[in-house]
């Protein structure tokens, strides 16, 4: 059975928009989605992030959660027929707020996989109040616990392979540990990329305030240099069928560029397509 990717929303979170975009509309405030996903057709369920904890602690950076009843864990599982107990991995893109507030809903004999680095950089006091105290500290006790958690350290192995056709593989960007969750779906890889890419249009169709050709803008909210934040942007682009972010729909790509969007599901139809730039002078 090929692997697919169901989408799961969490709900929204307002927020500055140059948080998003570097530099794009400073003081104006943007609502934007916050995605986790569901990979089926494996041996077992696995979740890619889990989202926020409630709206209250979206407050501790300034943002608007907007996350209502039927933006809860289990119910948008149940939507696919998946019980919290089924899943048999959490794998999380990175531990910032908005990624791993739920995991203390999964029972401990769910694994919960972090790259090391990034468990690392959630206690280092960078970038320290995205990751709040409650969530880092449910992965303690997982640290302490038999089988709860798996850490990986794939800034140095490298991609793994987690199941035929799901691999991990170091992110380089946003957060000193974040990683890229790959899927091999029946019509090509999908990745699911975490916050190395916020808002395609803005970054990749139009980048913002960008005048050379195919040069992407970074995201406000980054870790890394600007440098490792491109070239993580243009790995993506440059070795993904579909790219998957927690904060925009995922999108198809052909030889580099966003050609189409996607809505819940990948593989799944096209939703809106987009033209090819033109890189010549007309």
């Amino acid at each position: 059975m090929p692997l697919e990717i169901k989408v799961l929303d969490y709900g929204d979170i307002e927020l500055e928009s140059s948080f998003l975009v570097l530099g794009r509309g400073c003081g104006q405030r943007k609502r934007t989605y916050t995605f986790g996903f569901l990979i089926l057709g494996g041996p077992w369920p696995v979740v890619v992030d889990t989202g926020y904890r409630h709206n209250q602690i979206m407050e501790s950076l300034g943002m608007r959660g907007l996350q209502f009843h039927e933006n809860m864990i289990e119910n948008q599982l149940m939507r696919h027929g998946v019980r919290m107990g089924d899943v048999r991995y959490v794998a999380h893109t990175h531990l910032h707020i908005d990624h791993a507030g739920k995991d203390d809903l999964f029972p401990m004999n769910t694994t919960v996989i972090v790259n090391r680095r990034e468990l690392e950089y959630s206690v280092s006091g960078l970038m320290h109040p995205q990751y709040p105290a409650p969530d880092i500290k449910h992965l303690i006790d997982r640290l302490h616990t038999r089988h709860a958690l798996r850490l990986e350290d794939l800034d140095l192995t490298g991609m793994i392979e987690l199941f035929p056709g799901c691999y991990l593989e170091a992110a380089g960007a946003h957060t000193e540990g974040s990683m890229n969750v790959h899927v091999d779906t029946a019509e090509g890889r999908a990745t699911i990329c975490g916050d190395v890419i916020y808002d395609f249009h803005d970054q990749i169709i139009e980048p913002f305030h960008e005048i050379h050709a195919n040069e992407p803008r970074v995201t406000g909210n980054h870790g890394t240099t600007k440098r490792q934040e491109k070239a993580a942007i243009k790995k993506l682009l440059n070795s993904s069928r579909f790219l998957l972010p927690i904060h925009d729909k995922p999108a198809k790509i052909e030889a580099g560029q966003v050609v189409g969007r996607l809505d819940m599901a990948v593989p799944g139809p096209v939703s809106q397509t987009v033209p090819r730039r033109n890189w010549f002078p007309v």
